[in-house]
């Protein structure tokens, strides 16, 4: 499975751990960076990876900022993309599980080295349920962009 991972400097230590972790599960990794801890705009790097998410390029991406919602609210702005904030490994099983997140979120500043490794894990481990789930993702397409209808 391909995955891009993207972050920006609140992200970057976690980054890490979490490039480590997908290596290990065998996934084709794409670092976007940032590369270091000197601010960057987050949205910069988000761009990126949901460019990589939408384009076909990769299957799954990681974004990854000090508390995880400035990425969060980025790629949920962005037709086609599922993105899920996830703090614990249930948040992440029920967000492939029930939503077929493609999009993996994380706070660097909020989410320790041991319990993101795990996150990732099993969020790359979990299939989509399908069943009921499909028809309300297929519903949540057809209402995005009629909110004022």
């Amino acid at each position: 499975m391909k995955v891009a991972v993207a972050c920006d400097h609140g992200g970057f230590a976690l980054k890490r751990v979490v490039n480590d972790t997908l290596e290990a599960l065998g996934a084709e990794l794409t670092d976007l960076g940032t590369d270091s801890t000197s601010s960057v705009d987050y949205p910069d790097y988000a761009h990126k990876a949901v460019n990589m998410l939408l384009t076909g390029a990769c299957d799954r991406i990681v974004l990854i900022c000090g508390t995880g919602i400035g990425m969060s609210i980025h790629a949920n702005r962005c037709r086609g993309v599922r993105a899920a904030l996830c703090h614990d490994s249930y948040t992440a099983r029920m967000s492939r599980l029930h939503n077929d997140a493609n999009c993996l979120i994380l706070g660097g500043r909020v989410t320790g080295p041991g319990i993101a490794s795990d996150i990732v894990e099993v969020w790359m481990k979990t299939p989509f349920e399908a069943g009921r789930h499909a028809a309300r993702l297929s519903r949540m397409e057809e209402l995005t962009g009629k909110i004022n209808e």
